[in-house]
Protein backbone atom coordinates (compact mmCIF):
# COMPACT_ATOMS: atom_id res chain seq x y z
CA UNK A 1 0.00 0.00 0.00
CA UNK A 2 1.34 3.45 -0.90
CA UNK A 3 0.98 5.95 1.93
CA UNK A 4 2.00 9.43 3.05
CA UNK A 5 2.14 10.65 6.65
CA UNK A 6 1.79 14.17 8.04
CA UNK A 7 1.13 15.33 11.65
CA UNK A 8 0.28 11.75 12.61
CA UNK A 9 -2.29 11.33 9.84
CA UNK A 10 -1.72 8.66 7.19
CA UNK A 11 -3.20 8.75 3.72
CA UNK A 12 -3.56 5.95 1.23
CA UNK A 13 -2.44 6.90 -2.26
CA UNK A 14 -3.89 5.45 -5.47
CA UNK A 15 -3.44 6.31 -9.13
CA UNK A 16 -6.53 7.10 -11.18
CA UNK A 17 -5.59 5.99 -14.68
CA UNK A 18 -8.77 7.41 -16.19
CA UNK A 19 -7.94 10.96 -15.08
CA UNK A 20 -4.15 10.46 -14.87
CA UNK A 21 -3.94 11.79 -11.31
CA UNK A 22 -2.84 10.55 -7.91
CA UNK A 23 -5.68 10.42 -5.38
CA UNK A 24 -5.27 10.29 -1.62
CA UNK A 25 -7.58 9.70 1.33
CA UNK A 26 -6.73 10.05 5.01
CA UNK A 27 -7.20 6.76 6.87
CA UNK A 28 -8.38 6.06 10.40
CA UNK A 29 -10.77 9.01 10.84
CA UNK A 30 -14.51 9.31 10.19
CA UNK A 31 -14.45 12.60 8.25
CA UNK A 32 -13.65 12.12 4.58
CA UNK A 33 -10.39 13.94 3.95
CA UNK A 34 -9.33 13.49 0.34
CA UNK A 35 -6.99 15.24 -2.06
CA UNK A 36 -5.36 14.76 -5.45
CA UNK A 37 -2.47 15.90 -7.62
CA UNK A 38 -0.91 15.30 -11.01
CA UNK A 39 2.60 14.85 -9.55
CA UNK A 40 3.93 13.43 -6.31
CA UNK A 41 5.08 16.89 -5.25
CA UNK A 42 1.63 18.35 -5.93
CA UNK A 43 0.00 15.42 -4.15
CA UNK A 44 2.13 15.96 -1.03
CA UNK A 45 1.33 19.70 -1.04
CA UNK A 46 -2.39 18.94 -1.33
CA UNK A 47 -2.18 16.34 1.46
CA UNK A 48 -0.57 18.84 3.81
CA UNK A 49 -3.17 21.46 2.88
CA UNK A 50 -6.04 18.99 3.40
CA UNK A 51 -4.85 18.00 6.89
CA UNK A 52 -4.14 21.62 7.86
CA UNK A 53 -7.59 22.68 6.55
CA UNK A 54 -9.23 19.90 8.59
CA UNK A 55 -7.40 20.97 11.75
CA UNK A 56 -8.22 24.65 11.17
CA UNK A 57 -11.88 23.82 10.50
CA UNK A 58 -12.09 21.85 13.74
CA UNK A 59 -10.50 24.73 15.66
CA UNK A 60 -12.91 27.24 14.11
CA UNK A 61 -15.87 25.05 15.11
CA UNK A 62 -14.47 24.50 18.61
CA UNK A 63 -14.42 20.73 18.23
CA UNK A 64 -11.44 18.45 18.83
CA UNK A 65 -10.04 16.89 15.65
CA UNK A 66 -10.17 13.13 15.41
CA UNK A 67 -6.84 11.49 15.93
CA UNK A 68 -6.00 8.52 13.71
CA UNK A 69 -5.47 6.17 16.68
CA UNK A 70 -5.25 6.50 20.43
CA UNK A 71 -3.32 3.33 21.10
CA UNK A 72 -6.26 1.79 22.98
CA UNK A 73 -8.09 -1.08 21.33
CA UNK A 74 -11.03 -2.94 22.81
CA UNK A 75 -12.02 -6.25 21.27
CA UNK A 76 -14.93 -8.57 21.94
CA UNK A 77 -14.10 -12.17 21.18
CA UNK A 78 -15.67 -15.46 22.18
CA UNK A 79 -14.39 -16.82 25.51
CA UNK A 80 -12.68 -19.76 23.82
CA UNK A 81 -10.70 -17.37 21.58
CA UNK A 82 -9.77 -15.25 24.60
CA UNK A 83 -8.56 -18.35 26.41
CA UNK A 84 -6.56 -19.60 23.43
CA UNK A 85 -4.77 -16.29 22.89
CA UNK A 86 -4.04 -15.97 26.59
CA UNK A 87 -2.39 -19.40 26.52
CA UNK A 88 -0.45 -18.47 23.35
CA UNK A 89 0.76 -15.24 24.97
CA UNK A 90 1.83 -16.98 28.17
CA UNK A 91 3.55 -19.75 26.20
CA UNK A 92 5.60 -17.10 24.39
CA UNK A 93 6.56 -15.45 27.68
CA UNK A 94 4.62 -12.26 26.93
CA UNK A 95 1.66 -10.46 28.39
CA UNK A 96 -1.57 -10.70 26.42
CA UNK A 97 -1.17 -7.04 25.47
CA UNK A 98 2.43 -7.51 24.23
CA UNK A 99 1.50 -10.65 22.31
CA UNK A 100 -1.58 -9.09 20.70
CA UNK A 101 0.31 -5.92 19.72
CA UNK A 102 2.99 -8.04 18.03
CA UNK A 103 0.45 -10.21 16.19
CA UNK A 104 -1.55 -7.19 15.02
CA UNK A 105 1.59 -5.35 13.89
CA UNK A 106 2.75 -8.38 11.89
CA UNK A 107 -0.69 -8.74 10.29
CA UNK A 108 -0.85 -5.04 9.38
CA UNK A 109 2.61 -5.13 7.77
CA UNK A 110 1.80 -8.00 5.43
Amino acid sequence: MNTMTYKGYTARIDFDGRDSIFVGRVLGVRPIISFHGETVAELRTQFIAAVDDYLEDCAAQGIPPEKPASGNLMLRVPPEVHGAVLVAAQASGKSLNQWAAEVLKNAANR
